[in-house]
């Protein structure tokens, strides 16, 4: 089987690209390399990637329609999309709103478009995120809650992923399974997201930004469980049924919240120094708690996270070190 897997050299991209080559996958993977982070540590992931059996890479913007078809002209056929490229992170969506809807609506779109003229597609799995629930109070989050409430544009445009796929399985029969990622942490992870602010900042002595006085909850969730998740839902595709949307949307999390400051401990412990903390008010288009329902995903896919935050953090802390040695 050829899986098509963009945002192959970001964090969870990187991940799930291994873990199908080691299956016996080939796999096509491409990212535009963009400097939203440090590219280094994009090319590092990629630097891994290279050598395997089975990858090739193209560097492509999924936003640019010409150039997508240009780079995948001669991928042969491709049987499965695993669809993670985006532009990510909340804040800066405050500060760069073209970006993404240019990456996470254009881009969507331009997945979409090659997903349905490409006569062989078994699956296309794509990345929704947890910023869906918005504004939503109640927790656990479940699929069926509203989400029509968004707190950010990254937000607004995730869900608008969720609607063009709804639409794309109507019209013309694709199989297509959308993923709520809830806040994925560990090895190789992104410089914006907290486990990876606060190990840097714990080390240096530099205070860490703790927001809304730390009176947050965040569902943290393992690559490694997320990377299971993902692979074993690409290989149960919803059927294709009459009178049927062959789309399915599910959550994929750890089920367990956690307090902010209890990840705080965990990481000083794992440091093994305690934290300078900066508290500070609550951002614009961050939310308070998210928690995810994965009954579905359970049900479905067999999916049963293993790793609690006080096993998986103490890996990223060991992978920093080595990594930034």
């Amino acid at each position: 089987m050829t899986v098509l897997v963009t945002g192959a050299a970001g964090f969870i991209g990187s991940h799930v690209a291994h873990v199908l080559l080691a299956r016996g996958e080939t796999v096509v993977g491409i990212d535009n390399m963009n400097d939203y982070y440090d590219v280094a540590l994009k090319q590092a992931r990629l630097d891994r990637l290279l050598p395997k059996p089975g990858f090739t890479f193209r560097k492509v913007d999924i936003a640019d329609q010409v150039g997508l078809a240009e780079a995948l002209g001669d991928a042969g056929r491709i049987d499965s999309i695993v669809h993670l490229a985006a532009q990510a992170g909340v804040r800066y969506s405050l500060e760069d709103p073209h970006a993404y809807v240019s990456a996470n609506v254009v881009g969507q779109l331009n997945i979409l478009e090659f997903a349905r003229h490409n006569d062989h597609l078994k699956h296309l799995v794509y990345a929704s995120s947890s910023s869906v629930y918005g504004g939503n109070t109640k927790l656990p989050f479940e699929v069926e809650d509203r989400v029509d409430t968004p707190l950010s544009l990254y937000a607004a445009t995730k869900k608008a992923d969720e609607l063009f796929g709804h639409a794309y399985a109507h019209l013309y029969r694709i199989p297509m399974t959308g993923l709520r990622f809830f806040t994925v942490y560990g090895p190789w992870g992104r410089p914006d997201m907290a486990a990876f602010i606060f190990t840097k900042k714990i080390i240096e002595g530099q205070p860490i930004p703790v927001f809304n006085n730390g009176e947050m909850q965040r569902d943290f969730t393992y690559i490694d469980d997320i990377v299971t998740g993902v692979v074993n839902c690409l290989d149960a595709p919803p059927a294709v049924e009459e009178g049927v949307v062959p789309q399915r949307i599910y959550n994929i999390g750890n089920n367990r919240s956690e307090q902010l400051m209890r990840l705080i401990e965990v990481l000083e412990d794992a440091i093994g120094k305690k934290a300078v903390i900066d508290f500070k008010p609550m951002q614009p288009g961050d939310v308070t708690a998210t928690y995810a329902n994965i009954d579905a995903m359970t049900r479905d896919f067999g999916f049963s996270p293993t790793t609690p935050i006080d096993v998986g953090i103490p890996k990223f802390v060991d992978w920093y070190r080595g990594f930034y040695s």
